[in-house]
């Protein structure tokens, strides 16, 4: 049962629920990701010292990389859309660290983590180039992975908080977020998903205070990486969503998008303000998100 809160607290914990919803191997563990698959079906492979949960689905075309958002899961996140996305493509789907089906570990959740064990995995699947798809934290994974390991990325679709900058978020929100609580979030689908399918259900309180701590000391990139970024991004948001709309216009810019294109061509970069529609239900709008993101990624540019 959810403890009560004051609605101002509720409001915010509500906003943040998708908020972020961003070495070498011993020889063990390169003796189990010599096994890595790419065959269709649920499976683990050994990443940089951490045992991630992987999925595969469809087969041919560019593969496509599914990230999830904080406290969250693959199904949770992108259960409904994962069968239109895999008709015509290979679909690889990831569950970060401590989320969903992946145990966690003794070291802190980064962006940076995030994004190198999601190229170390598809180096063991064998895909040298991929789209990547993710929510909150995922797109941020996405968004990092097109900084550190360009060659991997050919688009990315970054889908509700787009952010490169902490100063992109509403500041209440980051002021709420320090007084949140795992028992803020307890009987949410979040973490009645994670007490069914985590390895560890235990292990809750620690998730959410690793996420505090992955947004709370997040310093962001700076204008030129994201102007370095060659890959069409699309960038899509509620018009109520947790990020300042202007903070994504001007992320929309550094990717190379907000021009006449009359004048002088549709940008690589686009985005997507839906209406009516907050972080958390952003993810909830499964036609309008496949009406956008099925054209994006099939274009050849």
């Amino acid at each position: 049962m959810i403890r009560k809160i004051d609605r101002t607290t509720k409001l915010i914990v509500l906003a943040l629920l998708a908020l972020t919803l961003a070495a070498s191997i011993s020889s063990a563990q390169q003796t189990t990701s010599r096994a890595t698959r790419r065959g269709v079906g649920g499976r683990y492979a050994m990443v940089n010292g951490l045992k991630m949960y992987y999925e595969v689905r469809g087969r041919g075309g560019v593969p496509l990389v599914l990230m999830h958002g904080a406290f969250s899961n693959i199904a949770t996140d992108f259960g409904k859309m994962i069968p239109t996305l895999a008709k015509n493509r290979m679909v690889i789907t990831i569950e970060a660290q401590g989320h969903g089906h992946t145990p966690d570990t003794d070291s802190a959740l980064t962006y940076e983590s995030m994004a190198d064990r999601t190229a170390e995995l598809l180096r063991q699947l064998r895909v040298d180039r991929a789209d990547f798809m993710g929510y909150s934290m995922g797109g941020g994974t996405a968004l990092y992975l097109a900084v550190r390991h360009p060659q991997l990325v050919r688009k990315i679709v970054f889908i509700g908080g787009a952010s490169y900058k902490p100063d992109g978020y509403y500041p209440e929100l980051l002021e709420g977020e320090k007084k949140m609580t795992a028992k803020d979030l307890a009987g949410t689908p979040w973490q009645r998903a994670y007490s069914r399918i985590a390895p560890n259900p235990q292990d809750w309180p620690k998730l959410v205070e690793k996420i505090k701590q992955l947004d709370l000391n997040w310093r962001g990139l700076r204008d030129d990486d994201l102007r370095a970024i060659k890959s069409p991004a699309l960038l899509i948001v509620g018009d109520a969503d947790v990020v300042r709309p202007e903070h994504v216009v001007q992320m929309l810019r550094l990717l190379g998008g907000g021009v006449p294109g009359d004048i002088v061509g549709l940008p690589r970069s686009q985005l997507a303000v839906l209406p009516g529609t907050t972080h958390v239900t952003i993810i909830t709008r499964t036609d309008w998100l496949l009406s956008m993101v099925t054209p994006f990624l099939a274009a050849t540019r």
